[in-house]
């Protein structure tokens, strides 16, 4: 890896598994973009919540030629995060994600932007967080809980209408939904323009 990497624990002793993690994750970076001329990544687990125990934060901050990428992901929602090595995933996909955007606009490439499309809800798996929406062009789409507009995961329901965005790559599940939103009564829909 060439990029210089600074590793930060707060409140929690160093731990030699999640340094190797990190650096796993950014000679991935690394690898996609080689413009990159710094990373500090902070690993802290700074609050005991009554209900969620001890929830991990990570702020990714890259230092590229144009400026800086700065992540920073917490989970006082997700319970997930009560586990340092999710956190560290979670943040690393989402400033890898900014850096995908970086590299579009330093290239010029101009990602198409359509209007949500519409599906409804076919199936959800309330316990592992997640469901599928087929699009009115017959398409399956994975979502995860966390995509849910308005934290209404719980609200949904099969056969329910929703609008979705999705994302512009495939997911390990195929393609994937980055939002969803409900439609009904209480959730009105957008006029077109």
């Amino acid at each position: 890896m060439k990029l210089p990497l600074q590793i930060s624990f707060q409140g929690m002793d160093p731990s030699p598994g999640l340094e190797t993690l990190i650096r796993e994750h950014a000679e991935k970076l690394d690898r996609f973009c080689g413009d990159i001329m710094g990373c500090h990544v902070v690993l802290s687990a700074p609050h005991r919540h009554q209900r969620h125990g001890k929830l991990y934060e990570v702020t990714i901050d890259l230092t590229v030629p144009q400026g800086e990428l700065v992540v920073s992901r917490s989970g006082p929602a997700d319970h997930a995060h009560e586990d340092a090595r999710v956190a560290v995933r979670d943040a690393f996909d989402a400033v890898r994600r900014e850096l995908e955007d970086y590299v579009r606009r330093r290239r010029g490439d101009v990602k198409p932007h359509h209007g949500p499309a519409h599906g409804t809800v076919i199936r959800l798996f309330p316990e592992l967080g997640y469901g599928f929406v087929r699009t009115s062009d017959g398409q399956e789409v994975y979502f995860h809980r966390n995509a849910v507009a308005d934290d209404g995961f719980e609200t949904l329901g099969a056969g329910q209408e929703v609008r979705l965005v999705i994302a512009e790559r495939e997911s390990a599940h195929g393609w994937q939904a980055s939002t969803v939103t409900p439609v009904g009564k209480h959730h009105p829909v957008d006029p077109v323009p």
